[in-house]
């Protein structure tokens, strides 16, 4: 009866466990391809579970325009020395993402090029 036990708490501790892993796909993006957009940034919203940058694209693309940059969570990119102060709006910022699938104006962040040209991740 003990083994049925253990092995019925050792499902249920598995079974709860799952969600924690649970993540939504990255699927819409070009996960092999790169664009590199130059801009202003207009907004940047410091929420969980994605950051997000709005930045007024100026070059790097033939569409330039409004475009939105999704991020890493809040916790990784603090992680990675991030703060809310390190991007603030009115900012030129230089990144390389990768663009959704459909075309339109936004992408998946992956790194920002700082100002001595070495790149800092964002994702």
């Amino acid at each position: 009866m003990q083994r049925r036990t253990l092995g019925f708490a050792i499902c249920a501790l598995a079974a709860a466990t799952v969600p924690a892993l649970a993540h939504h796909s990255h699927a819409n993006y070009w996960e092999t391809e790169w664009v590199n957009l130059q801009g202003t940034v207009q907004q940047i919203h410091w929420v969980n579970p994605h950051t997000w940058i709005y930045l007024d694209v100026t070059s790097g693309t033939d569409n330039v325009g409004a475009w939105a940059l999704e991020g890493a969570s809040v916790t990784t990119l603090r992680r990675d020395g991030w703060t809310q102060e390190s991007i603030e709006p009115g900012d030129t910022l230089n990144v390389r993402c990768h663009p959704l699938k459909d075309g339109s104006r936004g992408c998946l962040m992956g790194f920002v090029v700082m100002d001595d040209g070495s790149e800092k991740e964002f994702d």
